[in-house]
């Protein structure tokens, strides 16, 4: 089938994923090497009073009402490796490592953490980064994570990993990551508009860096 964007080991594909990803999945005995994504929560959050959410204008979203229940375990069925974030809201097994991004900032009407379930067999990790400076990085999706708590996720994954799978990609900062960091990735959104503001962060502002300059974590 068309990708809605293939350039420079990036790949996306636009509608739900559920239904795309048997279509577009590796051969069974290979899959992919990780899922790295931040699947609905199921929150509404897009539709909550926060200043954030008042200053973009953003309204309620169809998808942010319920989680994806079914379309997590098929994309996890289909990678060795998986970091999961929104791990409180869905139903996964006991994990050995967590990942855990803290907010300084955060407002006291929203949790000032956030956790991400993995299968990765090593201790657990914290990162802390401020949700304002991130400001910058704003393109219009209102759950939208900062490109930094992506990439340090990405770095938790075994050193090997060439090919990560985001079958909720939203704005795209997965595969931002990705491009960054050198490795393939593979994007999934079912809202079109969201997979414009990926092509025009990935042709505009996703130059390879180097890994030395990711933040510490804490």
């Amino acid at each position: 089938m068309t990708p809605y964007y293939d350039e420079s080991g990036v790949t996306i594909y636009h509608g739900d994923c559920r239904t795309l990803l048997p279509r577009i999945a590796p051969d069974e005995s290979a899959g992919f090497d990780l899922l790295l994504t931040d699947p609905p929560y199921g929150i509404g959050f897009a539709a909550q009073p926060t200043k954030w959410q008042r200053r973009a204008g953003h309204k309620p979203e169809a998808w942010d009402n319920g989680t994806v229940e079914d379309g997590v375990a098929l994309a996890r069925s289909l990678c060795r490796w998986q970091i999961i974030f929104g791990w409180n809201y869905y139903d996964l097994p006991p994990a050995r490592c967590l990942l855990a991004w803290s907010k300084p900032d955060a407002p006291p009407s929203m949790g000032n953490v956030e956790y991400a379930w993995t299968n990765l067999q090593q201790n657990s990790r914290h990162l802390a980064v401020s949700i304002g400076a991130t400001n910058q990085e704003r393109v219009g999706h209102p759950n939208q994570k900062p490109e930094a708590v992506m990439r340090w996720a990405l770095l938790q994954a075994p050193q090997d990993v060439r090919t990560v799978l985001d079958p909720f990609m939203g704005s795209g900062t997965t595969l931002v990551a990705c491009k960054r960091l050198g490795r393939a990735a593979i994007g999934i959104e079912q809202d079109e508009r969201y997979c414009a503001m990926a092509v025009e962060r990935l042709r505009q502002g996703a130059l390879p860096m180097e890994v030395e300059s990711e933040p510490r974590e804490s």
